[in-house]
């Protein structure tokens, strides 16, 4: 009875929150981007359909998140960080990445610093008050970070854009690079529509001396139950003078990786997702056979494992993510970097990484 009454309880506020969420977008926030070949009838799609898991499937993953989840899906002790300083940032040598969470990097190439999916709040929610809870704290605050050359965006979910922290940047960045509909929300939040670049899959830009490619992923959008797909979604090839790099955002394992290798690998670095995976959604979020896969369709020479360690978004235990890419990687010789949160890497010859996690 204990278990229906805090199902009941949760599923309102649960309810309310989306709903809420969904009145804050009812007003006309997106251009018209019918003439991309991924949008059908005002919403985007994947190459690939997704695969519907059905009412009943949906219902019971839902259960099993609410009352019925492993007790090993978040930390027993608190998870190692590496403080970091503005200064520490400005002395590091160029092609050099530090991991801040979840897929929240910052590298350091050409010369320029480039954020990817930006999320400081302390959950990954619509709201402060409920929802999946941070397991550790940024290395290092928004105010403290150096200028921002840009700000690169894979999609719009919650863990990947967070709200606060993306007016926090405005001040200190130069440009935010986002897939198509992404930026419009931006723009909508008061981001000057001036630092906003919005691309459709396989189109580029070049800031500075660093090439951007937004490259295709196969994955969903939305932030409420008003707009879902409005947004289209991507992974990121980064090219710049010296290094070759790929973001994968999130994203189910496709054909497309194989394509992306061909035209741009091979890459020194592929931060590919691996974690809040499970079998009944592994066509958005690949498990970690797939995330491997990803790397080496990529041609990619080290891995870096992300989308982990940060959050608690599904049912698999915390450190899995880490202890099965990591006897993958050795299994198939493939390089595999896996450093604390906060740590350097470089990203030509990134160090392999403490099993920090345990």
């Amino acid at each position: 009875m204990k278990r229906r009454l805090l199902f009941a309880l949760l599923f309102v506020l649960l309810s309310t929150m989306t709903l809420l969420t969904a009145c804050q977008t009812l007003s006309p926030l997106f251009a018209d981007h019918s003439g991309s070949p991924q949008q059908v009838e005002g919403r985007f799609r994947n190459a690939v359909p997704r695969q519907a898991m059905g009412l009943g499937k949906t219902l019971a993953v839902f259960w099993k998140f609410l009352v019925d989840k492993p007790a090993n899906t978040r930390p027993d002790q608190p998870v190692p960080v590496q403080a970091l300083s503005r200064a520490e940032l400005l002395a590091a040598p160029d092609q050099s990445l530090w991991r801040l969470g979840h897929s929240t990097l910052l590298l350091k190439l050409d010369g320029e610093f480039w954020l990817t999916d930006p999320v400081f709040a302390e959950r990954a929610s619509p709201v402060q008050f409920m929802g999946p809870k941070r397991f550790h704290a940024p290395p290092i605050g928004i105010e403290e970070l150096p200028p921002i050359k840009a700000v690169i965006l894979s999609h719009d979910h919650y863990d990947h854009l967070d709200k606060a922290a993306i007016l926090a940047l405005t001040g200190k960045t130069e440009l935010f690079l986002s897939p198509l509909g992404v930026g419009d929300r931006l723009v909508h939040w008061g981001v000057d529509k001036a630092k906003v670049r919005q691309l459709d899959w396989w189109q580029e830009i070049t800031v500075g001396a660093t090439r951007f490619v937004a490259t295709p992923a196969q994955h969903f959008s939305g932030r409420s139950l008003s707009d879902g797909n409005r947004t289209l979604w991507a992974s990121w090839v980064m090219l710049g003078r010296e290094a070759r790099v790929f973001f994968s955002g999130d994203t189910g394992y496709f054909a497309g990786f194989k394509a992306i290798g061909e035209r741009f690998g091979p890459f020194d670095l592929t931060m590919v997702e691996t974690g809040a995976y499970n079998e009944d959604w592994a066509d958005i979020h690949m498990l970690p056979e797939q995330s491997l896969q990803a790397h080496l369709d990529l041609r990619g020479r080290h891995m870096l494992p992300i989308h982990n360690g940060t959050f608690d978004l599904s049912l698999h235990g915390w450190t899995e993510p880490f202890e099965r890419i990591s006897a993958l990687a050795q299994e198939r010789g493939v390089a595999l970097s896996t450093p604390q949160i906060g740590e350097r890497i470089a990203i030509q010859a990134p160090t392999a990484g403490s099993r920090w996690w345990r």
